[in-house]
């Protein structure tokens, strides 16, 4: 190889190092604008890491039982204390992990790409279509969410997979509504019309050119949700009307507490676990909106 060709080459190379770094420096000075959003990834973190190395870290089985310990308060032994089957409450804390974080998730990912493509369709269709499904997602939200969820799963019966279809019923009318918005908005976009002009089929212009360019508000609505959606059905399931026992599951375990008001660190902990869960997204939730949107957030 040349001298030259050698020098070229070094040359359209360089770029790419100055580029990453470039983009190292913006995410830390922005981590260092907007700490909460660290908070944010640290605790999902901790709660993924947990709820992945349960087996490892748990001292007990989830549906291990003492009778002989039953209802001991924290102490080195059971650092979160007992249940009044003697089950270690800190084991099911961290097993609850691997119920609430994958179903929240789960609920995000079907409630909002159903919602999205409903909301998106009625934006880009119009006429009578639009105005069909969006009476449809106004009756969906004419009832409070919880109450209809629980109306949802209390006529198809108490369990995981009722639970969660019923919580997907009434999830999706809010991306819906987002989405037809978007649509509408970025459809009058110059781009959109030149797309249409040269010909391009709907469903290309709708996935590649409009749906492409509105999911920033759709991520961050999801990212908000997972902890809302994790909030909703430990509701259903301190209820009764969600994971059904023993399944180790934060709403479950607030709901023993509650009937054990003596011992408070029966309910204390797994509403905790909640807790630090749905603050998490709502803080990751609030740094993507403040990402996406630097200006309005200057406002």
């Amino acid at each position: 190889m040349t001298p030259q060709a050698v020098a070229a080459e070094d040359e359209t190379a360089l770029p790419t190092s100055p580029g990453r770094r470039a983009l190292a420096r913006r995410a830390g000075r922005y981590g260092r604008d907007n700490p909460l959003i660290v908070v944010g990834i640290a605790i999902v973190m901790v709660e993924i890491l947990a709820a992945l190395l349960a087996p490892a870290i748990s001292p007990y089985g989830p549906l291990q039982q003492n009778i002989m310990h039953r209802l001991e308060p924290p102490e080195a032994g059971h650092l979160f204390g007992t249940d009044d089957l003697g089950r270690d409450v800190f084991s099911r804390v961290l097993y609850g992990a691997r119920v609430s974080l994958p179903l929240g998730a789960i609920l995000v990912l079907i409630g909002g790409t159903f919602g999205t493509l409903i909301g998106a369709i009625a934006g880009y269709a119009g006429g009578w279509l639009d105005e069909t499904l969006m009476r449809l997602t106004d009756l969906i939200f004419a009832f409070p969410t919880i109450i209809l969820a629980m109306a949802v799963a209390a006529a198809l019966g108490p369990s995981l997979d009722h639970s969660i279809l019923a919580i997907v019923v009434v999830w999706w009318p809010s991306y819906a509504r987002l989405a037809r918005a978007m649509v509408l908005s970025v459809g009058k976009e110059e781009y959109v019309t030149a797309a249409r002009a040269c010909g391009l089929g709907t469903v290309r212009i709708m996935f590649s050119h409009i749906l492409r360019n509105a999911m920033g508000p759709l991520v961050v609505l999801a990212t908000l949700d997972v902890g809302n959606a994790i909030l909703t059905f430990s509701g259903l399931s301190f209820l009764g009307l969600g994971a059904t026992p023993p399944t180790a599951e934060w709403g479950s375990m607030v709901s023993t507490g509650a009937q054990e008001m003596d011992q408070w660190w029966l309910g204390l902990f797994p509403g905790l676990a909640i807790w630090s869960v749905v603050l998490a997204f709502n803080l990751l939730g609030d740094g993507l909106r403040d990402a996406l949107d630097p200006q309005g957030h200057q406002m």
